[in-house]
């Protein structure tokens, strides 16, 4: 998974999370929702002004959209 990737998984998982719908975070942060759907498809780039403005709306630090999903250690039999 590359760095994109992570970007649109987290994304997309704290808005539904948060009830967030694309339109209404999109609104929300200033930014188009068609943009806003390309970066959950991680089909464009994100600057560091649009993640600062998606997480000052959900109310998360902006680290958090970069973050690699945790590997488990636990390992299946």
């Amino acid at each position: 998974m590359n760095l994109r990737q992570v970007f649109a998984t987290n994304l997309r998982r704290i808005r539904h999370a948060q009830g967030f719908s694309q339109e209404d975070l999109a609104y929300a942060a200033d930014v188009d929702r068609t943009y806003l759907s390309k970066l959950e498809r991680g089909a464009s780039n994100v600057g560091i002004d649009i993640i600062a403005k998606l997480a000052r709306v959900l109310k998360i630090e902006p680290g958090e959209l970069l973050k690699f999903p945790r590997r488990s250690t636990t390992r299946a039999k």
